[in-house]
C-alpha cells in the first residue's frame, strides 16, 4: 500500500508540473507583444468593390456635388479610371471623387498608374500628375466654384520625358499647412526622396496618418517623406465658404479624395486600416 502511495503522488506531482508549465507558457505567448492580435484595429477594408462607384462622390469645378461630369470617374476592368473620352474641353473642370466616410487615424494603401490620356488644355503642371486628397472637408460643403477642397495631398508624378527628376508620393496643400523638420513650411508642395518612376508603371502608394500629428508617405514600401501638424492656411484653393477656411485649424480628421485634373490615371487595390 504504502509503494502504491508513493506512485500516485509521484504521478500528481508530475501532472501538476506539467499542467504548470503548459499554464505559464500559454500566459507568456498570451503577452508577448510579438504574438498576433485579432482585433477590429487590424483589419484592412476595402474602399472599391472593383466593380462600380458605390460608396464614392464626385465633385467637379463649375459643378454640383454628385455630378459625374461626362463620365469622368469610370469603372474598367476592376479599376478606378480618370477618363477623358467623351469630353471636348477641360475647362478647368477639376474634380475628385470621395469616399463617403471620414477617416482620421489611418494606414491607407492603393496602386495607381497614369495613362496616355492629358487634356492639351490643362495646365502644364497637370502633365503626369495626379494624387489622392486625404483629411479633405467634407464634398457637401465645397461650393460649385470652388476649384479645390481644402485638404493635404499626397501627390503622385511620373517621368515626363524631359530628363529632369520628377519624384512621386509628394505633399501639396491646398488651404493647408504642414510641419516640415520641425517648422511651418511656407511651400504648396514638398517633394519626397522616391526616383522617378515611368508613366505607365503600377506604383504602390501608402499613407500612414496618426490624427493631426505625424503624417508619412511610402512609394513601392519605401517611406520617402514624413511630417506633421497639418492644419489648415495657406492659399491655393479658391472660391470656398469662409466658415470652412478657419486658419490655424488643426486637420484631426477628414475625407479620401481620388483627383482628376486634366491627366488619365487608374487607382485600383484600395484599402484601409484604422489605426490608434
Amino acid at each position: 500500500m504504502k509503494n502504491n502511495k508513493i506512485k500516485i503522488d509521484l504521478f500528481s506531482l508530475k501532472t501538476f508540473i506539467l499542467l504548470s508549465g503548459l499554464t505559464i507558457s500559454f500566459l507568456l505567448y498570451s503577452f508577448d507583444s510579438s504574438s498576433p492580435k485579432i482585433s477590429k484595429q487590424d483589419e484592412w477594408q476595402s474602399l472599391f468593390n472593383g466593380k462600380d462607384l458605390q460608396g464614392w462622390t464626385p465633385k467637379f469645378y463649375h459643378h454640383e456635388t454628385g455630378e459625374n461630369y461626362a463620365n469622368t470617374f469610370r469603372v474598367i476592368d476592376g479599376v478606378i479610371q480618370v477618363n477623358y473620352d467623351d469630353y471636348d474641353s477641360f475647362d478647368q473642370r477639376y474634380g475628385h471623387l470621395f469616399y463617403e466616410q471620414p477617416f482620421s487615424s489611418f494606414h491607407l494603401k492603393f496602386e495607381y498608374r497614369f495613362t496616355d490620356q492629358w487634356m492639351d488644355d490643362a495646365p502644364d503642371y497637370t502633365y503626369r500628375n495626379s494624387g489622392v486628397m486625404f483629411h479633405s472637408q467634407a464634398p457637401e460643403t465645397i461650393l460649385k466654384e470652388q476649384d479645390w477642397p481644402i485638404s493635404v495631398e499626397y501627390q503622385m508624378l511620373a517621368d515626363a520625358d524631359d530628363g529632369n527628376p520628377r519624384p512621386t508620393g509628394n505633399m501639396c496643400s491646398p488651404g493647408t499647412e504642414v510641419y516640415f523638420k520641425g517648422e511651418v513650411d511656407p511651400r504648396h508642395c514638398i517633394n519626397s526622396s522616391s526616383p522617378t518612376i515611368p508613366w505607365d508603371e503600377w506604383v504602390e502608394a501608402e499613407l500612414i496618418v496618426y490624427g493631426d500629428s505625424l503624417v508619412i508617405h511610402k512609394v513601392n514600401g519605401e517611406k520617402v517623406l514624413e511630417y506633421t501638424q497639418p492644419q489648415i492656411g495657406g492659399g491655393v484653393a479658391n472660391g470656398y465658404d469662409p466658415a470652412i477656411k478657419v486658419d490655424g485649424k488643426m486637420l484631426k480628421e477628414g475625407f479620401i479624395g481620388l483627383q482628376a485634373e486634366g491627366q488619365g490615371v487608374e487607382f485600383k487595390n484600395i484599402f484601409i486600416k484604422p489605426l490608434d
